[in-house]
């Protein structure tokens, strides 16, 4: 489990304007952090900064399947 203070959250500009929001935490060091940002006090998700990368640039090129 990491510790997730001074993360700086920010709201994916993918986001849906339903309120479907992400929302991405990059300024940790050695982890990349992802939440719902209808419920900011509940779970977050860690990745490595690569995994994350990855599989965003994945996600652009529309390379990922259910």
């Amino acid at each position: 489990m990491h510790d997730l203070t001074g993360a700086r959250w920010r709201k994916s500009a993918r986001s849906g304007g339903q309120g479907d929001c992400v929302e991405v935490a990059d300024n940790l060091s050695g982890v990349v952090a992802v939440r719902d940002s209808k419920d900011p006090e509940g779970p977050a998700l860690t990745f490595p900064p690569a995994a994350f990368s990855a599989f965003v640039h994945a996600a652009k090129q529309d390379r990922l399947t259910a």
